[in-house]
This record gives C-alpha cells, sequence and structure tokens, in this order.
C-alpha cells in the first residue's frame, strides 16, 4: 500500500511538474513572440514608389505615401497591423481632392526600415503630424484598427482638427487577453495600446466607425472606447453588413472621414 502511494505522489509530482512547464513555456513564447503575433508587415505596391516621401526622425528610414497640395487641409492616416497603406492613395485621392494626404508605413512595412513597436510606431506618428501641421492647418487623424491607437494618442497632444477611428479597441491588452484566458497577458504585453488612457484628453470632435459584424474587435472593446471620450466629443456610427477588414467597401466609409 505505501509503495503504491509513494508512486502515486511521484505520478501526480511528475505531472505537475510538466503542466508548469508547459504553462511557463507558453507566458515565454506569447512573451518573446508577441511583436510577430501582433505586427504582419506588408511591401509597398511596386506602383506607389514615386508617390513616397521621408519622415525625418531621429532613427529609422520611414518613408510616408503622400499626395502634397497647398492649402489648410490635410488629413493622416495610421493603418491596421497587416496593411499596405499605399494602397488607399488612390482611393483616397478620390475622396478628397482638397486635402493633402499622408498615409504611414510603420517601420518594417512597406520600405521603411526597423522593426515596429508601439513606442517607435508612436514617435514617428507625432512626427508625422508635426511635419503635416508645420504645413496645413486643419489635420483630420485617421486609425484603422491597430492604427487607431496611434491616432487616439496623437490627438490627445496634438491639436487635430478631426479624429476618426476605424474599427477601434479600448486596449490591445484585452484583447489579447480574451485570445489568450489562462495566460497573465497583463503582465507580459510591452506594447499594450492602452487608448483608454488617451481619449479622456482628446478635444478634437472624434467619430468612431464600427463594423457590424466585426469578428477581430469585439463590438464590447469599442463601445467601451467611447464611454471614455468626454462627453460631447465623441460619436459612433455603425456601419451594417460590414466586418473588420471589408468596412472600407461600404460606400459610406471614405464620406464618413470628413465633416459635412
Amino acid at each position: 500500500m505505501g509503495t503504491a502511494l509513494s508512486n502515486l505522489r511521484r505520478a501526480t509530482l511528475a505531472l505537475g511538474l510538466a503542466a508548469t512547464a508547459i504553462y511557463l513555456g507558453l507566458c515565454a513564447y506569447l512573451f518573446t513572440q508577441q511583436r510577430a503575433l501582433l505586427y504582419f508587415p506588408q511591401p509597398m505596391a511596386a506602383s506607389a514608389q514615386a508617390s513616397t516621401i521621408p519622415l525625418r526622425t531621429g532613427g529609422a528610414k520611414v518613408l510616408v505615401s503622400a499626395r502634397e497640395l497647398s492649402g489648410a487641409d490635410a488629413l493622416i492616416y495610421f493603418g491596421g497591423n497587416a496593411e499596405d497603406v499605399s494602397r488607399n492613395l488612390p482611393a483616397f485621392s478620390a475622396a478628397f481632392p482638397r486635402h493633402s494626404l499622408y498615409l504611414l508605413h510603420y517601420r518594417g512595412y512597406g520600405g521603411s526600415a526597423g522593426k515596429p513597436s508601439e513606442q517607435a510606431l508612436f514617435s514617428d506618428a507625432l512626427a508625422l503630424f508635426d511635419l503635416a501641421h508645420a504645413r496645413h492647418q486643419k489635420i483630420v487623424v485617421v486609425g484603422r484598427s491597430l492604427g487607431s491607437g496611434l491616432a487616439v494618442r496623437v490627438a490627445s497632444l496634438r491639436p487635430a482638427a478631426r479624429l476618426v477611428l476605424v474599427t477601434p479597441y479600448d486596449s490591445i491588452v484585452d484583447i489579447a487577453a480574451s485570445h489568450y484566458p489562462a495566460l497573465p497577458v497583463s503582465w507580459l504585453m510591452r506594447d499594450r495600446y492602452e487608448s483608454w488612457r488617451y481619449a479622456p484628453r482628446v478635444s478634437a470632435p472624434t467619430l468612431i466607425i464600427a463594423a457590424e459584424h466585426d469578428r477581430v474587435i469585439p463590438k464590447e472593446s469599442t463601445q467601451l472606447l467611447y464611454t471614455r471620450f468626454r462627453k460631447g466629443v465623441a460619436s459612433m456610427t455603425v456601419l451594417e453588413g460590414a466586418g473588420h477588414n471589408s468596412v472600407s467597401e461600404s460606400a459610406r466609409y471614405l464620406p464618413l472621414f470628413v465633416a459635412r
């Protein structure tokens, strides 16, 4: 009997150690690979090379797809985590004929050097706003999906004339936690994109564009972000029939960027 109990204890201990090792291994994987899970750099369309300008930063060479005009109006665009922003330039040019356009290629994306991280991308986003604001007085800041976190943060510190957030989230940490509920995501995440921290500081008129059938950003996260803004600052519209990746196909999409 004693031998059987001893064997059972050893087997239980071994199983416990194995489970602990697997759990710690998953934590280590998430910690070391989190940026590979968050960012999906895309190459720039070959036809878009001629429409880029360099962004002067203290670090890597960063590119911006641009259509520059004289005048007060400009639009800055921060895209999603797997987006070649240059592909938006023709449609944006047609939709906003009076606006200068500046579409940021994140580090590691579309010919920009370096590796993406929240702090690096935010630094570049601020630099892009400052470049545009030195030439134009009225800046519309648009952020889609991942880029919504950059857009909110920029608008909390700079005088944006209008802020547009497409399929935004309250916090990337919370989104990740919903995918990995058994792991201590809040402790492991380095790039947190906590838009809730910055939304209360935004004074620019803000429009949140949600997709009715978004399967990437839970509607609860978008709705929660909406409540973070001070009363009267933000409004929200839902594009019926649209999904997270198809929201830009709606006929209502681009006209919403600029207030009428």
